[in-house]
């Protein structure tokens, strides 16, 4: 969902997050104002697994924003421990050096194309602010 500046395709529900379009022009996905809008509400969400579910492992994480009924979740988790050069199973940080790579390559899975790291260091630089 590039074109709605969602890199995670990311679902809308009752979260909002910052920098949010509502109405989305999509029905069912959330559309950012910018890319790095939407790279910011990825880290949300991952803080959120981290804090509230305690999850902190690349398997964790995708288990729950990827589930099984809707994804290859397997391929899914080894393709982002891959890209990201991180075990799937080693716990993260919510650090820019952990989470930066695994949300760049989350991004990739659910595009099929590369994340401008620029995007992401700016959605990083804005959680890190709230």
């Amino acid at each position: 969902m590039l074109k709605l500046n969602n890199p995670g395709n990311i679902r809308i529900s009752s979260d909002s997050f910052r920098g949010e379009v509502r109405p989305s022009a999509h029905p069912s996905f959330c559309q950012f104002q910018t890319m790095a809008d939407g790279y910011r509400a990825m880290f949300v969400i991952i803080r959120t697994y981290m804090r509230k579910y305690g999850l902190r492992t690349i398997d964790g994480i995708i288990s729950r924003w990827a589930p099984p009924t809707e994804n290859d979740t397997r391929k899914y988790i080894a393709t982002v421990a891959r890209l990201s050069g991180i075990n799937a199973c080693r716990s993260l940080t919510f650090c820019k050096q952990d989470l930066a790579p695994v949300v760049s390559a989350m991004s990739l899975v659910e595009n099929g194309v590369k994340a401008d790291p620029k995007e992401v260091e700016k959605g990083w630089e804005m959680v890190k602010k709230s």
